[in-house]
């Protein structure tokens, strides 16, 4: 069955736990945290099967020029049936036009955004302090 893609649509705790669980990704660990952040993003994707949350990613914008997107996540068990692809799609329809749309990607994430356009930023070098454990 194809997933119902939308921005801006609900979500409730204990599904998202399970999703980020699903991932192993240690916000999951952090659920309040992951809650608030997640439904102050500038803008929330959603993707579900007969109601049932299997994908979710988020961007943090300006509003104008720039927009981050640091989660895109889709239930282990929906890999490789283009869900990713499709909220990603709709998350840039959103920002397009913008001046800089960027995120970060790991180990298999290159190169499903580098099919979707993205791109090394130059001779930048990705840098931060982070608190979790999955990467």
């Amino acid at each position: 069955m194809l997933a119902q893609v939308a921005l801006d649509g609900p979500v409730e705790r204990d599904e998202v736990i399970a999703l980020y669980r699903a991932n192993e990704w240690s916000s999951a660990e952090k659920p309040d945290a992951l809650l608030a952040a997640l439904r102050n993003s500038h803008t929330l994707v959603t993707a579900r099967i007969d109601g049932h949350l299997v994908g979710l990613g988020n961007a943090l914008s300006d509003g104008h020029l720039v927009a981050y997107f640091p989660h895109m996540l889709v239930h282990p068990d929906f890999h490789g049936q283009g869900i990713g692809r499709r909220m990603m799609q709709a998350l840039l329809g959103r920002y397009q036009g913008f001046h800089q749309l960027m995120l970060v990607a790991d180990g298999d994430a290159v190169h499903f955004y580098q099919r979707l356009g993205f791109a090394r930023a130059g001779r930048t070098e990705p840098m931060w302090i982070y608190a979790g454990h999955d990467h």
